[in-house]
């Protein structure tokens, strides 16, 4: 499990460079989740450290695989400076231990619920997870471990997670691209959805 997150971190580190700061929390029952903070400009980047020590398990499964199985970390970018955003660190944390905790796998096309806004103030209660690999590369492991895949999330506000829900994540993702939604903005309101 160290090593594996060892190798996260420098991951991550070559892809964002040096963070700035650090935060952890434990959950009753649960591994430990770091969430770490790297400033690129006007833009800071959340990333959490933790979630991939183990395969996500197919809730499914009779018995959960403790080598083979998606393995994954979560990236949130916001533009620093217009809201409280390092709050968000407790709700990361969160939907990263939601593997170990609700037995969820989680994969692009997603929606993660927090229940709560993101930060103080924000719009967003929800995100829904990206395709991997843009940001981040995949991590390859040792056979037979599978990849640790580094998934942006999209800070959804309720309207717009309500209307992902009937028209699915692509539609959505299209919706933004075709309103010009600047998804870092951490004060936006919902696009348009009629």
């Amino acid at each position: 499990m160290g090593e594996v997150l060892a190798l996260v971190e420098a991951r991550l580190r070559t892809a964002l460079g040096e963070p700035d700061a650090r935060a952890a929390v434990t959950f009753l029952g649960t591994d430990r989740i770091e969430v770490l903070r790297f400033v690129d400009g006007d833009v800071v980047r959340y990333a959490t450290l933790g979630m991939s020590a183990q395969p996500m398990a197919d809730p499914t499964a009779a018995l959960a695989d403790p080598v083979k199985g998606p393995r994954a970390e979560l990236v949130l970018s916001v533009r620093g400076g217009l809201a409280d955003t390092d709050k968000v660190l407790r709700p990361l944390a969160v939907l990263a231990s939601a593997p170990q905790v609700e037995g969820v796998v989680v994969a692009a096309g997603a929606s993660l619920y927090v229940g709560e806004p993101l930060w103080p103030g924000a719009s967003f209660t929800s995100v829904l997870v990206a395709e991997p690999g843009g940001l981040v590369e995949d991590l390859e492991l040792d056979d037979p471990m599978d990849p640790v895949q580094f998934l942006p999330l999209l800070p959804m506000t309720p309207n717009e997670a309500a209307w992902k829900r009937v028209h699915g994540a692509k539609a959505l993702e299209e919706r933004w691209l075709a309103r010009g939604t600047d998804l870092r903005d951490p004060l936006r309101g919902s696009v348009p959805l009629d």
